[in-house]
């Protein structure tokens, strides 16, 4: 063996109190790697568990569990760049272009749901999927939190009254997607919404202690002012903003309405919420960058699609 790659491995494991000699004997009882094991084939391809005999519903769940892989994918790049306390431009800029890019995916592939699947399949099937919602997608809402302050996920309607000195309780009961499943005029909660805070509420007041403040908003505001006068990394950013709020969601809305809009008449979504104003940009406007942006274009955010 090498003599430097001999003396590499015994350095690291000293440094952690092992016996390297240990570690290489284990070495001869180990199996060769191997793809499926690797990847973890069988395990992935059986987490497909329909509730129907229709065979699109098998399309449905599976999109979904790309669609939430791809999440754990962005979730993992934001997070290096909230870690990285002297982050560059270059690393900064390259980070959330491979964030747009998974955003890219995620647009793009709105076409399986929209055109790969029966109507008739389903509007029979998703009537299982009650009371359901997509909007109960965790790591979606983490990457929201990650992206931006908690200011600019808001319901619209609420937005003046809230500021920094707001309870997070307070500001959490306004975040727009309450709207999905919360009469305002009431304070009735959907049980699906409910069961949604029951299972992730706490869990997201953990998250957002740390991402308070260092979210890709404030940490693009916390660098050098010619940081952030970069054109790519400004360009970068907006990308991102349009990519997420405008391009994804419109694709998404486009494939409900697809599906929901029957006949003429709006079916409701199987979580109950009013997914239309709820998801529309032009009714929340949704803005992770708001500085990055001239008042015309927050003015017209989602109209001109």
């Amino acid at each position: 063996m090498n003599s430097k790659i001999t003396n590499q491995l015994k350095e690291k494991y000293e440094a952690i109190n092992q016996d390297v000699e240990t570690h290489l004997e284990g070495l001869l009882h180990s199996k060769p790697i191997n793809y499926w094991d690797y990847i973890q084939t069988d395990a992935l391809l059986n987490l497909q568990i329909q509730h129907t005999v229709f065979p699109d519903e098998k399309v449905f769940i599976m999109y979904h569990q790309i669609s939430e892989l791809l999440f754990k994918m962005i979730l993992s790049e934001i997070e290096q760049v909230a870690k990285d306390d002297n982050i560059t431009t270059e690393i900064f800029t390259d980070k959330i272009m491979r964030v747009s890019r998974y955003f890219d995916v995620l647009t793009s592939s709105f076409s399986i749901m929209k055109d790969g699947m029966d109507v008739n399949q389903y509007n029979k099937f998703r009537t299982t999927l009650t009371p359901a919602s997509g909007f109960q997608s965790a790591q979606y809402r983490k990457i929201e939190f990650a992206s931006t302050e908690l200011i600019n996920l808001i319901d619209k309607r609420f937005r003046d009254t809230i500021d920094r000195n707001t309870s997070y309780e307070h500001a959490f009961e306004h975040l727009y997607w309450q709207a999905a499943g919360k009469d305002y005029k009431t304070g009735k909660k959907t049980y699906t919404l409910t069961a949604f805070e029951e299972r992730y509420k706490e869990e997201f007041i953990r998250f957002t202690k740390f991402y308070q403040f260092n979210n890709l908003y404030s940490k693009f505001k916390s660098l050098p002012k010619e940081a952030k006068e970069n054109k790519a990394l400004t360009e970068a950013m907006r990308h991102y903003d349009y990519t997420v709020n405008i391009k994804w969601v419109m694709a998404h809305y486009n494939t409900a309405n697809h599906y929901l809009n029957i006949n003429g008449k709006t079916a409701e979504a199987t979580g109950g919420s009013e997914w239309v104003k709820y998801m529309h940009p032009k009714y929340q406007k949704r803005i992770f960058f708001p500085d990055l942006w001239t008042e015309k274009e927050k003015e017209t955010w989602g109209t001109n699609i």
